[in-house]
């Protein structure tokens, strides 16, 4: 209770409330709130602490544009003119009408050493208030953009400009245009190639601005532009004067693997390396050097390419126009190689005058020769002229007629079925070319190289170089041609082998190549046979292998194919076919003796006893058995079979049989 009455009286302290109005609230309207006027209500709070009244927003901005038109509006990195106020020993102080002074390093007027207060410099706004109130100038900075809206203009109209060339760089010098670096390639500071750069360090020359950047303002100059320009003008005025014919006098200022280049006083022109000499040249530095001067004429030149041609050996009259007349066909001519074909070699008999030596030709042989492995460049050579037109400017040389025709007396040298040795030259696919002397090359076709085996390709019997010996064949002087025979330096022998390896007889030999169809036999002697795969097989259900010797059968020999067909199937074949017709024969032999048996059994059946019914029931038993036993024969013991059963069955029908089957008591024994 006490503690509920001291909340109450709390609540009534700290928000009295009449009671009149809190239960009239709803009732009555709220009364009006009147303004109660304080001691301090008439301060004026516009006044500063120093009793100075404050501007109205109007009188404030009258006077701050007044205030703002007594000095110049400026921009970061504008360019504008300053005049020198005063100067400390590290900076310059710079009044360009700005509310504040600006500062420049004194160490950007180093190209300025007379630089005094009063002055007026060119310098660029960085900063107009940086952290520390200051405005911050530069000059460097404004000689930079002063520098690259020059060198832009110059890119665009063209213009000259001077710069000193500073250093050396990687791939060129470095040029100060107009206060600013530029580059100049090592390619463009002459015409002609430049090696020492430093030459140029140091030097003020002139320049034309070929490229520029804008991104990151950086420029390419060219000196020999310049030049170019020049040379063009001297070019147009030289070529304007310039006529076919015209001999002119230049020196050499460069040497390429095709020609050489002229200078002709101010405008360059080819000398093709075909145009130097008459004759032929590899290089032209073997006829030429550089800077050397001689006296050329202009071939050809052309106004819109403007390239000049020009010739030196025209200057000449043609070796063929001088060509000695004793030079005819027939005669004997010496020169050396200087080109070499497939087709042949081309023999310089003089500068400028060559004649053609084609492979036929070059021998006597009809053996195909490679002329590019019979020449060597440079080599030496007498030959005999045997066509020459001086009007086409043509020659047709030959070396083989400078000795005698073999084949002249071939008949004579190398009859036929003489023994020759001689060397292998080339090998073919059909056969081999032998060469029994320079000259006469005879071939050997690949069924004459063995008389026993089978050759595939003739390099399986010898090779290029070796030596062979043959007997000569055929000769067919006409074409030039000589069949050889190798085989035939041993005697055919097929002769032998006929009576050696017959057909039936049996052989051990060796497979030595197998396929599908066919398998390779090596028989004695080195003598090769043939086994059809089927004849392969052997007894046990599995076929030969290469490698593997066997016995095997000849069943076939033809001579005249020099062919031998052997198998070895054939003699296990044969041996289990000898067996069966042994088992036959003696079952025949059996079935035989049956018969006669029986034969004699019947003939005395009228006589026959009790007993010997027995044995003809035994001999039936053991003819049926035998019948069964070996059904092949069935056929023929079939007519007995049938007629001597009912025989043996008939016959006790008869009285004696009867008497024979129920002896009376009589006949019985005691």
């Amino acid at each position: 209770m006490e503690e509920n009455k001291t909340e109450n009286q709390i609540d009534q302290v700290t928000i009295p409330q009449p009671e009149e109005t809190i239960t009239n609230t709803a009732e009555q309207p709220a009364p009006e709130i009147q303004k109660v006027q304080s001691p301090h209500d008439d301060f004026d709070w516009d006044t500063s602490k120093r009793n100075v009244r404050k501007y109205s927003d109007d009188d404030r901005r009258k006077y701050e544009e007044m205030y703002s038109g007594t000095f110049v509006t400026v921009n970061n990195n504008e360019i504008i003119n300053g005049r020198v106020v005063s100067m400390t020993n590290t900076d310059v102080v710079l009044n360009i009408g700005f509310k504040s002074d600006g500062l420049v390093p004194l160490s950007e007027f180093r190209d300025m050493p007379e630089l005094k207060v009063g002055d007026e410099v060119e310098v660029m706004v960085v900063d107009k208030e940086n952290p520390k109130g200051q405005l911050i100038l530069s000059r460097k900075s404004a000689k930079l953009e002063r520098a690259w809206d020059r060198i832009v203009n110059a890119h665009q109209t063209g213009e000259v400009v001077n710069g000193l060339v500073t250093s050396k760089t990687k791939g060129g010098l470095i040029v100060d245009l107009h206060g600013m670096e530029t580059f100049l390639p090592g390619s463009q500071i002459d015409v002609k190639p430049i090696t020492d750069y430093d030459q140029y360090v140091g030097k003020m020359m002139e320049f034309k601005v070929v490229k520029v950047n804008p991104l990151i303002k950086n420029a390419v100059v060219s000196h020999k532009a310049l030049i170019e320009g020049d040379l063009e003008q001297q070019r147009m005025e030289i070529i304007s004067r310039l006529e076919k014919g015209q001999v002119l006098e230049g020196t050499i200022k460069n040497i390429t693997d095709f020609g050489a280049f002229i200078d002709l006083g101010g405008v360059d022109g080819l000398l093709y390396i075909t145009d130097i000499s008459w004759g032929r040249i590899n290089h032209p530095n073997e006829v030429l050097k550089l800077n050397q001067k001689l006296n050329v004429v202009v071939l050809d030149y052309d106004d819109e390419k403007k390239r000049i041609s020009l010739g030196l050996k025209q200057l000449t009259p043609h070796p063929w126009d001088v060509l000695d007349e004793s030079i005819a066909a027939g005669s004997r001519v010496k020169g050396k190689i200087v080109n070499i074909e497939d087709y042949g070699a081309f023999l310089e008999i003089l500068p400028g005058v060559e004649g053609l030596i084609h492979v036929s030709e070059i021998s006597w042989s009809n053996a195909p020769i490679n002329a590019k492995e019979y020449f060597k460049l440079g080599d030496e050579y007498e030959s005999q002229v045997v066509t020459i037109d001086r009007a086409e400017r043509k020659m047709s040389l030959s070396l083989k007629a400078l000795t005698k025709d073999p084949w002249s007396d071939i008949e004579e040298r190398y009859p036929i079925g003489s023994k020759q040795r001689g060397r292998v030259r080339n090998i073919s696919n059909f056969g081999v070319f032998v060469e029994l002397e320079d000259g006469i090359t005879g071939f050997v076709h690949i069924s004459d190289l063995s008389w026993v085996k089978r050759i595939h390709h003739p390099n399986e019997v010898t090779k290029i170089g070796s030596e062979m010996d043959v007997i000569v064949l055929d000769i067919n002087k006409e074409e030039r041609k000589l069949s050889l025979g190798h085989k035939q330096v041993e005697e055919d022998p097929w002769d032998t082998f006929e009576s050696v390896f017959p057909v039936g007889s049996e052989h051990q030999a060796t497979i030595i190549k197998k396929d599908d169809k066919i398998a390779t036999v090596l028989l004695p002697y080195g003598l090769e046979a043939i086994a059809p795969a089927k004849h392969l097989k052997k007894e046990n259900g599995k076929w030969a292998e290469v490698d593997e010797t066997l016995l095997f059968k000849v069943i076939e020999f033809d001579r005249n194919q020099k062919k031998i067909v052997v198998s070895h199937a054939r003699i296990w074949e044969e041996q289990k076919e000898a067996e069966r017709e042994g088992v036959k024969e003696k079952k025949r032999e059996e079935r035989k003796g049956q018969r006669e048996e029986l034969k004699k059994i019947s003939s005395k059946i009228e006589k026959s006893t009790l007993g010997d019914l027995g044995v003809l029931s035994k001999l039936k038993s053991k003819m049926e058995k035998s019948d069964v036993e070996s059904p092949e024969t069935a056929p023929e013991a079939e007519a007995p079979k049938e007629q001597a059963p009912e025989a043996v069955l008939e016959e006790p029908k008869t009285e004696e049989t009867a008497n024979t089957e129920s002896p009376s008591s009589e006949d019985k024994p005691e």
